[in-house]
């Protein structure tokens, strides 16, 4: 009976040691740190509010709520970052990748917006005001 016991708790151990092992493999590689280069480039920025947001209205026929946004390859902005700087209310100046999605970093280097992942080509970020942006790959 003893033997037995210990048997069970030793297959226990050994059975969580595996999950621990290979779930940590398995999430590591689902969050994989995307080079600069692939996502360096031009972007489609949208301003978009929630639809029960009293701001929906006002951006509805707005072509404010749309620019292109640079990406360059030094992690610096370029075309488009005075249109982000003025719908975050402060100067956005670089970019830097995160395993799970981009952050806009303003002239300090601090991070000051962070875009999710939503699918390849398609990042979201929502503002303090209650507004979203996203961030699709520019399409010609």
């Amino acid at each position: 009976m003893i033997h037995d016991g210990f048997t069970d708790r030793t297959t226990a151990w050994i059975l969580a040691t595996f999950m621990i092992f290979f779930g940590d493999s398995a999430m590591a590689s689902s969050l994989k740190l995307a080079d600069p280069s692939e996502l360096a480039g031009k972007w489609q920025a949208t301003l978009f509010a929630r639809a029960d947001s009293p701001q929906s209205p006002a951006l509805q026929d707005n072509p404010a709520n749309l620019c292109i946004l640079e990406l360059k390859a030094n992690q610096t902005l370029g075309e488009g970052a005075g249109c982000l700087s003025a719908w975050l209310g402060e100067h956005a100046a670089g970019w830097f990748t995160e395993p799970d999605g981009i952050a806009i970093t303003g002239t300090e280097g601090s991070k000051i917006l962070f875009f999710s992942r939503q699918r390849d080509g398609l990042y979201q970020g929502a503002l303090q005001s209650g507004l979203n942006i996203t961030l699709s790959r520019e399409v010609h």
